[in-house]
């Protein structure tokens, strides 16, 4: 991952990059982060990259901030 991509991310994202934000699978930020700037623009195209999201759902809305900071924003420049 490069630097400018974490650039984009607030602070408070850009830590525990080798975490799993989705515990039910094991899926670390890092790979969501990878599977975004890859060209995993929704959280359907995510599930099928990574399989984040097909437990409990927990990480949803922290994988939807990724995708705010990663793809709408890049969209509105």
């Amino acid at each position: 991952m490069n630097p400018e991509t974490l650039n984009k991310l607030p602070p408070i994202l850009q830590k525990n990059l080798d975490k799993d934000l989705c515990v039910c699978n094991n899926v670390l930020k890092r790979d969501i982060i990878n599977a975004i700037t890859n060209g995993a623009h929704t959280i359907e195209q995510i599930k099928a990259k990574t399989y984040a999201t097909e437990g409990t759902e927990c990480c949803k809305k922290q994988i939807e901030r990724l995708i705010e900071c990663l793809v709408i924003e890049k969209e509105k420049d």
